[in-house]
């Protein structure tokens, strides 16, 4: 019925001040939704790593009575101490790999495949190399040679310990995380330079924008290292990042196995990550015999790390050595043996590889906290803690100045219509070569959208005078 007033029309998007304007509305507002949406992710992902990081010393603790002997003496052959294990063990089970005691007073590993266990999983025996006794055993998993404790950690961290799938979860994190710390620094200078004050201690929302802007500023360089490593582990990105390296030629060496003359296969660098291999075909019988002669002419060959990994033959292939002390400086040289000749037949060592191959390293190691030891889990520690605390703070900032019943909040599809047709042009050609390059952050972003282009659309049926909030 007509009461006497104009018909209500909808709100026509407000008048933009200046290109650079609507630039920062458009980062912010993409901040704002990186962190309303991912958010979650990023907590799981930053808690779980830092339960990670700071773990080894207990997981030391824990299982004190499988690695620890408190023995002195001299240690036994390395093939007693394998038939020690493999009595164990029982007679079925693969022997494939062995990793001496590191020094007096600590246990030999004595590892057998079990197709039970999970990928990159392996059943331990662990011996006291000076009485034969056997200790126990532990699935142990990896590269890194972590114990039942620190793989749930991990594949929590990973996968929140629902396999492939869960791989998913991290991926999307590590995708968007970049992208959410390079918005969050640009959005801390333009308003330190903008010459709004910070100063206003009684004010609840610009104290809590002051302390999340700070700490994610400070955590910045880790979070972009954190990103850019954990990229490497996932999936879809993971797979693009590997073959832009195999194109440059950025492979990390590796050795062959086969006894007749071959071309290296590439090393991964992510080997706690991958299947130890399943051994489809077993050991000769006797290999275990000659495992004090294999280690004797690997260490005339160069592998003088105390932690070394010996892998048994499979038929017609050379034994591998190779050494896994990621800490610093890295020792992870490896070379194949001829069982008969025990003359080197291939080597990788660390000092010869890529600069980029040897970049690559450090930043998974030190993305593990293992590159140099104590001082680098309490810096991914403190790294972790940060993503914690800004991402709590941004929600309480959300919290803040969360939209009042009724009212329509601003949208993405607004901040990036409101851009110049060059600016709208450039951002849609990066959203797509992201998306391409990392496919969680090109799949999620379709789904932001879908969501804000609806939230759009009701934005501009809405009635004049509805006032956009935060």
């Amino acid at each position: 019925m007509f009461n006497g007033r104009a018909p209500a029309r909808p709100r026509a998007l407000p008048p933009a001040s200046s290109t650079a304007a609507e630039f920062k509305a458009f980062v912010a507002r993409l901040h704002f939704y990186v962190g309303l949406f991912v958010g979650p992710f990023l907590l799981v992902a930053a808690v779980t790593g830092v339960l990670y990081v700071v773990t080894p010393q207990l997981e030391d603790a824990l299982y004190r009575p499988q690695l620890r002997t408190g023995g002195t003496g001299p240690a036994r052959s390395l093939a007693a101490q394998a038939e020690a294990a493999q009595r164990q063990a029982g007679p079925d089970a693969r022997l494939f790999a062995i990793r001496p005691a590191t020094g007096p007073g600590l246990s030999t590993r004595v590892m057998f495949s079990d197709p039970r266990l999970g990928e990159s999983e392996s059943r331990a025996v662990f011996v006291d190399p000076e009485t034969l006794a056997t200790r126990g055993e532990l699935t142990v998993y990896g590269t890194s040679g972590i114990l039942p404790f620190r793989t749930t950690l991990d594949y929590l961290h990973r996968n929140l310990l629902l396999g492939d799938f869960g791989r998913y979860y991290s991926e999307l994190a590590a995708s968007w995380l970049w992208i959410a710390t390079l918005g969050g620094v640009l959005l801390w200078l333009w308003r330190r330079t903008g010459g709004l004050s910070r100063r206003h201690p009684g004010n609840a929302r610009l104290r809590t924008r002051r302390l999340h802007g700070l700490i994610g500023v400070a955590a910045s360089l880790g979070l972009l290292f954190l990103s850019a490593t954990g990229l490497t582990w996932s999936q879809w990105a993971g797979g693009r990042i590997d073959s832009l390296r195999g194109t440059l030629g950025w492979v990390t060496p590796g050795v062959s196995l086969a006894l007749s003359p071959g071309v290296a296969a590439p090393m991964g660098e992510h080997a706690e990550h991958q299947h130890h291999g399943g051994m489809p075909a077993q050991a000769p019988p006797d290999a275990a015999t000659r495992l004090d002669a294999v280690l004797a002419a690997s260490r005339a060959a160069g592998i003088d790390s105390p932690m070394v990994e010996i892998r048994l033959p499979r038929p017609g292939q050379a034994w591998l050595v190779r050494e896994y002390d990621r800490s610093w400086p890295t020792q992870v040289d490896t070379v194949a043996i001829d069982p008969v000749s025990l003359r080197v037949t291939s080597r990788a060592d660390f000092a010869s590889f890529p600069l980029v191959a040897k970049l690559v390293r450090w930043g998974i190691d030190m993305h593990m906290g293992i590159l140099f030891g104590v001082p680098n889990q309490i810096l991914m520690a403190a790294v972790g803690l940060g993503l914690v605390g800004a991402t709590l703070y941004g929600y309480r900032i959300w919290w803040q100045n969360r939209p009042a019943p009724g009212a329509l909040p601003r949208t993405l599809t607004q901040s990036w219509l409101r851009l110049s047709p060059a600016a709208r042009a450039s951002v849609a050609l990066a959203a797509a070569a992201i998306g391409w390059a990392l496919p969680m952050a090109g799949l999620s972003l379709a789904a932001f959208l879908a969501v804000d282009m609806l939230r759009w659309h009701l934005a501009r049926r809405s009635q004049a005078g509805t006032v956009p909030a935060e």
